[in-house]
């Protein structure tokens, strides 16, 4: 469990007036939303009334605040934290769903994320794409976005790169923006500095409705487009955090060539 650090100097009206700028929120539309008075909610940014637990989730839940932030919400007002966190291997009946979902979804490649793109669980038409990775991109853990973007992962054999960089690096940020996860600004740092690759002027990012991803393997060139899978009122930590990444075939030479991986593997 990851143990959360506290400010002295931070009081939970400094979180929920950050949290609330965040999500650009006035103070009387998140009064109004959260059914309590401005002067109320004035009353707890500025530290003149502390919020109840009821009333700290009530915040959070109209501010859309990540269960970890949560937890620190009711620790620095003084509370229990609410939120448990545990290992993706102990989650049990979920960890058995998140595998039935990557297994159900072959021939396309799936793989489970947590919040700081390490990968927690893959099918295994994931894995044929990410075998023979060096072992400094390997892991444990294998950060998905590492191993994508480095120069000695996947990145030489990505036709577009200079495309799905800079749409992986404006998914980052907003993901960065949503969540305020530090160890995100840390990976975005270390994507950024992995090179300067633009796409080409006919191969804009802000020209296209969906960004494929166009990877050359030994079964010709493939165009795969992606969807994002995640559980629909989580109360743990983990499962909030975890995303399921599925890439689908985008032309049908594609998911031909995924066909015929599958058919390739052994039994």
């Amino acid at each position: 469990m990851t143990t959360i650090t506290l400010d002295p100097e931070e009081s939970v009206g400094m979180l929920v007036k950050r949290w609330r700028e965040r999500r650009r929120r006035s103070q009387l539309e998140m009064s109004l939303a959260a059914d309590l008075s401005a002067r109320h909610l004035s009353y707890i940014e500025t530290g003149r009334a502390n919020p109840s637990r009821s009333m700290i989730e009530r915040l959070c839940d109209e501010l859309d605040v990540p269960l970890r932030e949560r937890n620190r919400f009711y620790l620095t007002a003084g509370y229990a934290p609410r939120h448990p966190e545990r290992a993706f291997t102990d989650l049990g009946a979920a960890q058995d769903a998140v595998q039935a979902v990557l297994t159900g979804m072959e021939p396309n490649p799936a793989v489970a994320v947590n919040v700081n793109w390490n990968l927690l669980a893959a099918n295994e038409a994931m894995r044929s794409f990410l075998g023979n990775l060096p072992n400094e991109l390997a892991g444990p853990p294998l950060n998905l976005l590492r191993a994508t973007l480095h120069p000695d992962g996947l990145a030489p054999r990505i036709r577009n790169l200079g495309q799905w960089r800079t749409h992986v690096l404006r998914r980052v940020r907003r993901q960065l923006e949503r969540t305020a996860a530090d160890s995100l600004m840390d990976l975005l740092a270390e994507l950024e500095a992995y090179g300067q690759s633009e796409p080409a002027p006919s191969d804009r990012v802000d020209q296209d409705l969906v960004v494929p991803l166009q990877l050359s393997t030994p079964y010709g060139d493939l165009a795969l487009l992606y969807a994002a899978t995640v559980f629909g009122s989580p109360r743990d930590i983990t499962l909030d955090e975890i995303a399921i990444e599925t890439f689908f075939p985008a032309d049908a030479s594609t998911a031909h060539a995924l066909r015929s991986l599958s058919d390739a593997r052994p039994e």
